[in-house]
């Protein structure tokens, strides 16, 4: 982490105080947020790595521990996570997301994500915006090993999606009746809050992007609000999105588990009634301190977390909580419309 932060970050500064651009003339080094990237999402993206593998090396052996693969499909389950450790260590994946963080993110930052006009990075000549010489350092090594990062996430999220889009195929014994009422896949959940940093991470940068628009080219926050709500909807998706490569498998074992609590509490119903309260029926056993109320009650329990199982392995408090931590980092950007004193003098009234 502290490595990549050298190599993206302080040649960079260097150059721009060795040409008198860091803190000086139109938007010089320091002053342009897009430099926070290499000491915020950089290391986030790096940092991540390590608390995605072992999250996820701990959650993938529970398909198994739990049961949840036939024994007839386990050989096919192997396979899903040998290839998955394939394509992670794959060199030539590695090398095309090289070459798509030089070209297709080179023109996508040309086009979308530098400040149009003068800066520390680019000036005019002949008419013409030129790349300094800190702007080559910026344009052809620092983004780029920035996008390799990103990039590279991308593609081992869509290694996780193939992996779950495989275990979904295969024969899983579902429980209707399951305490986590997603038939025990409820431990799925856990792989969203893990990959939280890199969500996290992406957020920030687009925080910086816009406080780029804002502070140096007059934009207002309220110009951004579609992109911004777009943006949290789509990073929220981005990890959400495999969990719907369960609903068949989910609805078939709800659809499954009512069919058999229904029949059974027929069965148990239709006795209870026979015994208590037909008028034929037998009144030997005294009704006081029984246990067939208590166990009706337990069946009519049992088949409410049936039909109330969920057709997807999260709950609306997890979705919730990950929207939150995405927008956490876009926060301060409302202070470009409120200032900062009225704000703290909302709150003091609010408490007092």
């Amino acid at each position: 982490m502290l490595a990549l932060v050298a190599i993206t970050w302080l040649p960079p500064a260097l150059l721009s105080a060795l040409t008198g651009r860091l803190v000086s003339g139109p938007v010089p080094f320091l002053l342009d947020l897009t430099n926070l990237q290499f000491v915020t999402t950089l290391p986030m993206l790096i940092g991540a790595e390590v608390l995605v593998h072992r999250r996820l090396r701990k959650l993938v052996p529970e398909f198994v521990d739990r049961h949840l693969v036939a024994a007839e499909d386990r050989s096919r389950f192997d396979d899903l996570v040998a290839r998955a450790m394939h394509l992670r260590n794959s060199l030539a994946a590695e090398l095309a997301i090289l070459l798509l963080a030089f070209t297709g993110g080179y023109w996508f930052w040309r086009t979308y994500g530098s400040l149009h006009g003068a800066t520390w990075y680019v000036v005019p000549v002949d008419g013409s915006m030129r790349l300094t010489v800190a702007g080559y350092w910026l344009a052809f090594v620092s983004l780029p090993i920035s996008r390799f990062i990103l990039f590279r996430w991308y593609f081992r999220l869509f290694i996780w999606y193939s992996f779950l889009w495989g275990v979904s195929r295969l024969r899983l014994r579902l429980n209707a009746l399951h305490a986590d009422r997603a038939g025990g896949l409820g431990f799925l959940e856990d792989s969203a809050p893990t990959f939280a940093p890199v969500l996290v991470a992406q957020s920030t940068y687009l925080a910086i992007v816009l406080g780029n628009q804002i502070w140096h080219q007059g934009a207002k926050l309220p110009d951004f609000r579609y992109e911004v709500v777009a943006f949290v909807a789509f990073l929220m998706l981005f990890v959400l999105l495999p969990f719907t490569f369960f609903v068949v498998r989910l609805r078939e074992a709800q659809l499954r588990g009512t069919r058999r609590y229904g029949r059974l509490a027929t069965r148990y119903t239709n006795s209870f009634e026979e015994k208590w309260l037909a008028a034929s029926g037998s009144q030997s056993e005294p009704l006081l301190g029984t246990s067939d109320i208590q166990s009706l009650a337990d069946l009519a329990n049992s088949y409410e977390v049936v039909r109330a199982m969920r057709l997807v392995p999260f709950g609306k408090t997890m979705a919730l909580r990950l929207a939150i931590v995405i927008a956490l980092p876009l926060v301060p950007l409302i202070f470009t419309m409120v200032r900062l004193e009225n704000v703290l003098a909302a709150l003091v009234k609010l408490v007092v």
